[in-house]
């Protein structure tokens, strides 16, 4: 029977390190204390940065194989600890069994993309001679590690969201210290031992939990090149705001949306839709949050959303029939219950769902909501969603885009020169055909703009991020 150990370690230079068990990490479902962890202070945290300084040259210098040759063992022991890391994940997450075990799934394709790219990480070579004061002259460049990087990972996906920074920082030959989510430390705690097992230089990597006020050195130390966060638009763009020189790469919120066109197979839609808006019990940046219904099907569409809605199974995220498990915590279903009450109170009408008891929240969906609602214009990271009608194109994608948020969008059309149009016209990191926009496989370029960051993931852009281009001119003498 699968259970977790009863402490944990940190991660400091390398090496496990049992130095307290300071961090209790609870069982979502119970809110029973599930296992204890140690916590990193701020002597530790700065000695994990000066060991990452002190590893930047022997990593960088590390053969190319041989770094592939880390994520590729990372891939094996990934397998290996298959049950353990979903189990981990059910617990300290909240997480349904069936989410818990696709996030392991990703979790390995992310480091088998990591150890493919990493041979292809090259450079290029230029022509200079483009006029007379060029001849003879040529050009390559080259791209280089960055250095020692920073990582803060969120609590919503603590193994995927936490190896889109890991992986690509070995593949590219860079250091880090690594920042997880206290309330789901244990994924990335786990990835440090197995990435112990390698022979990656001392000070390659360190994993450290620790508390809000004791991870200042993670964004301010001028020690660090690169800041990569993920996490809540509030943090992420005070934590730009003290990082000083150093590179700055933010994934951070949205409220997307889907628009559902007359020509779409509901029951297809349906499918789609239910899943982007209610897995992993709504908490997921790109989760359908907004329901954008032509006119034409709307009631039609409406009816079935309900239906399916209503139908959804909540409970112990251990139970292979759960699909909507607790929220992270009972003060985030709190707000978000309360953001619910605001609609109706405001002319919304509660569809479905609504109730909360505790961390649970039910799967909810709501229509006629004022845009001005706090459920319309910021991030519900839960699970409800909202139906708007639109009456054609022009006007649903003014919708989608009527948002401090820019993460993705959702279409669902037949209509090839309104899929162009979307793609044109929508004011986001990246737009979803035939789909929600939930949908991500990890290869693809992956971040947002306006509010919802800076930068994009996706293994060879992180790569792209956490390196800088070094130039050579040649002269070849008369």
């Amino acid at each position: 029977m699968l259970k977790l150990r009863e402490k944990y370690p940190y991660i400091l230079a390398n090496e496990s390190i049992y130095a307290n068990t300071d961090l209790k990490v609870t069982d979502k479902y119970t809110g029973e204390v599930a296992t204890l962890v140690a916590v990193a202070d701020t002597d530790t945290i700065d000695q994990g940065i000066q060991a990452a300084v002190e590893a930047t040259e022997p990593l960088a210098e590390m053969p190319t194989y041989e770094r592939q040759e880390v994520l590729e063992h990372c891939v094996a022991r990934f397998k290996e600890r298959f049950d353990e890391l979903a189990y981990a994940l059910c617990i300290e997450a909240g997480k349904p069994i069936n989410d818990a075990r696709g996030e392991v799934t990703r979790l390995i394709d992310t480091f088998k993309v990591a150890a493919e790219e990493t041979t292809r990480f090259n450079g290029e070579l230029q022509t200079l001679d483009i006029s007379p004061r060029a001849k003879g002259y040529r050009g390559m460049w080259k791209r280089v590690p960055i250095g020692p990087c920073s990582f803060v990972s969120p609590f919503n996906f603590p193994l995927n969201l936490a190896a889109h920074k890991i992986a690509p920082a070995i593949a590219v030959g860079c250091p880090f210290v690594m920042k997880p989510a206290s309330r789901t430390p244990l994924g990335a705690i786990i990835m440090g031992e197995v990435l112990g097992e390698t022979n990656l230089p001392k000070g390659a990597f360190s994993v450290l939990p620790c508390s809000r006020d004791g991870a200042d050195l993670f964004t301010v130390d001028d020690r660090l090149k690169l800041l990569s966060f993920t996490g809540s638009p509030v943090v992420g763009w005070d934590l730009k705001a003290r990082c000083g020189k150093k590179k700055v790469v933010l994934e951070l919120g949205g409220n997307a949306a889907v628009v559902v066109d007359a020509d779409t197979d509901l029951d297809d839609a349906v499918k789609r839709i239910i899943f982007g808006a209610f897995y992993q019990s709504g908490q997921s940046c790109i989760g359908v949050q907004r329901i954008l219904i032509h006119e034409d099907i709307y009631d039609t569409l409406r009816d079935k959303l309900i239906k399916k809605t209503a139908s959804l199974v909540a409970g112990d995220p251990k139970d292979e029939a759960t699909f909507i498990g607790p929220m992270i915590a009972e003060s985030e279903a709190n707000r978000l219950s309360s953001w619910i009450d605001e609609a109706a109170q405001s002319g919304g009408k509660v569809l479905c769902g609504g109730k909360r008891k505790g961390a649970m929240l039910e799967a909810t969906l709501l229509e006629d909501v004022p845009t001005s609602a706090q459920i319309c214009t910021e991030e519900a990271f839960g699970p409800v969603a909202i139906l708007q009608r639109f009456s054609n194109w022009s006007e649903a994608i003014e919708m989608v885009n009527d948002s401090k948020f820019g993460l993705q969008a959702g279409i669902f059309t037949r209509d090839f020169y309104k899929i162009q149009q979307a793609w044109d016209k929508l004011d986001v990191g990246g737009v979803v055909v035939g789909d929600v926009p939930s949908y991500r496989v990890d290869n693809m370029p992956y971040g947002g703009v306006k509010d919802s960051g800076l930068g994009r993931e996706g293994i060879r852009f992180a790569m792209e991020d956490m390196s800088e281009i070094r130039n050579l001119v040649i002269r070849t003498l008369p």
